[in-house]
């Protein structure tokens, strides 16, 4: 299960050309460069303006494992993983709180969205630039990396996030795992604006146990 919740703790970062494992030093907003405030913003203005998405994403596990699936976005507050089979899980964030469902064991453990950094793509409004969770941005040859933590209680990055750049679109997500692991997820066929159903969001639920027979 825990490569399933290290996908929740990843929901905003990323590893694409050599972003991950490199630590960046904790900075205060004031001390980035015009440069780095202006990048920071246009993926803040990016984001903002996201309010429903669904995209179909690629996740490749620590130990090289690859799922794949869909995920939906409604804000404010509303997030779904669905795995493919023969994947059993499925992650549902609504109501503060984020829920993993296992059909294959009949299991649905709960956690608190605020444990988690989805707030960076859930808040209706999202400012990076003053956002204590970022520790760095670096600028390559068509995308933009931003470096942040999971916790104000870490001093060096666990998650990164890759923009595309000039036009500015989120591709990938990876998170560093106390082992030093990496879990990495990857987007495609990106829908802004997509028309999701509320029942996407719907609490999981267990199966009803079915009752035995007895003669």
């Amino acid at each position: 299960m825990r490569r399933y919740t290290l996908c929740i703790a990843a929901v905003c970062s990323v590893v694409l050309l050599g972003g991950a494992g490199q630590q960046a030093p904790q900075r205060l907003y004031q001390a980035y460069s015009d440069q780095e405030k202006a990048d920071l913003d246009r993926i803040s203005a990016y984001l903002n303006g996201i309010h429903s998405l669904r995209a179909d994403f690629v996740q490749i596990g620590p130990q090289g494992g690859v799922d794949q699936g869909e995920v939906a976005i409604q804000k404010p507050g509303q997030i779904r993983f669905e795995y493919r089979p023969p994947s059993p899980v499925s992650i549902v964030a609504t109501d503060g709180q984020v829920y993993v469902k296992n059909s294959k064991l009949n299991t649905v453990d709960n956690y608190d969205l605020s444990d988690t950094p989805l707030g960076l793509l859930l808040n209706e409004t999202v400012d990076l630039k003053t956002n204590k969770a970022v520790l760095g941005i670096v600028e390559q040859e068509g995308a933009i990396i931003v470096r942040a933590r999971t916790s104000t209680n870490r001093n060096n990055s666990n998650i990164t996030l890759m923009f595309t750049a000039p036009a500015i679109e989120l591709r990938q997500w990876t998170v560093k795992d106390a082992q030093g692991g990496n879990t990495t997820v990857a987007l495609r066929n990106l829908q802004p604006g997509a028309t999701l159903d509320p029942a996407l969001f719907a609490v999981p639920v267990k199966a009803p146990r079915q009752a035995s027979n007895n003669r």
